[in-house]
């Protein structure tokens, strides 16, 4: 590794960041399980150094208003969560997280609301690590191609599944979690190729040209009312909105985002 790149990691280690306690975990995890992980090290790698590259930029930026954000990096695809107080503040981390070199895609999931307190903060790590644990135990999960956050009860889920039944499983598992709100779903196929038209400082990009939502259950009256339609029977589609404010991405990616609803009480 260059030195720069050595650099880089202390400096982004050292940061009082975007929650400690999801830096240390990243960084720690990223290089313990790099091996293991679809793409390998290299790619691994070049994540850590993207994920640090932007925790820079937020820092030098405003500490102080981008504290409460979590960044998860995964084959150059970024996740941003957590809540800020001001829509600007949502504009401009998003802005930065696509200025490091190899961003493919930024996804935005930055809520404009007043904390959750110490209480919300609790019950989302719970969540979190309560399906982190169950997917490690899973058999038939690879649980180190997955990462976890959870906003507001909200999980957000970003990685790579082997095939669609483990995907399901995964989506399944989340669900069944008590005071889970909603599950969205970021996770790609593995052999999916993700689309490298998007440079960074692109700014707002289009939303993907179609959102997936495979669950077996009937067209909610939200579905309905988008439009949408059934392409083979079980699997309902419908087009994007032409301009998303919160979902910036690669268009023509093969990315899916699914959003479901919990199955506790």
């Amino acid at each position: 590794m260059k030195i720069h790149n050595v650099v880089l990691l202390a400096s982004v280690l050292l940061l009082p960041a975007c929650t400690l306690t999801g830096i240390a975990t990243g960084a720690g995890a990223t290089l313990g399980v790099a091996a293991s992980q679809e793409g390998g090290l290299r790619r691994a790698a070049s994540d850590l150094k993207i994920q640090a590259q932007i925790n820079d930029l937020w820092f030098r930026s405003n500490v102080d208003s981008f504290l409460k954000l979590d960044l998860t990096v995964n084959q150059g695809r970024v996740l941003v969560t957590g809540v800020v107080q001001d829509p600007e503040e949502r504009v401009e981390a998003i802005r930065l997280a696509w200025q490091p070199e190899g961003v493919k895609q930024v996804i935005n999931e930055i809520q404009v609301a007043e904390s959750g307190g110490i209480v919300g903060f609790a019950r989302d790590t719970w969540i979190t690590t309560r399906l982190r644990t169950a997917l490690t135990i899973d058999k038939d999960v690879q649980s180190i191609n997955y990462s976890i956050d959870t906003v507001s009860g909200v999980v957000y889920l970003i990685g790579v599944a082997q095939h669609q039944a483990e995907l399901n499983r995964v989506i399944e598992t989340a669900r069944t979690i008590p005071d889970v709100k909603r599950v969205v779903s970021y996770v790609k196929l593995a052999g999916a190729r993700i689309s490298d038209s998007v440079t960074g400082n692109a700014g707002v990009q289009p939303a993907p040209e179609t959102i997936r939502d495979y669950e077996p259950h009937p067209l909610t009256e939200r579905q309905e009312q988008a439009g949408m339609y059934s392409d083979d029977g079980d699997v309902a589609a419908y087009p994007a909105p032409s301009a998303t404010p919160d979902r910036y991405g690669a268009t023509g990616g093969p990315q899916s985002l699914i959003e479901v609803e919990p199955l506790n009480d």
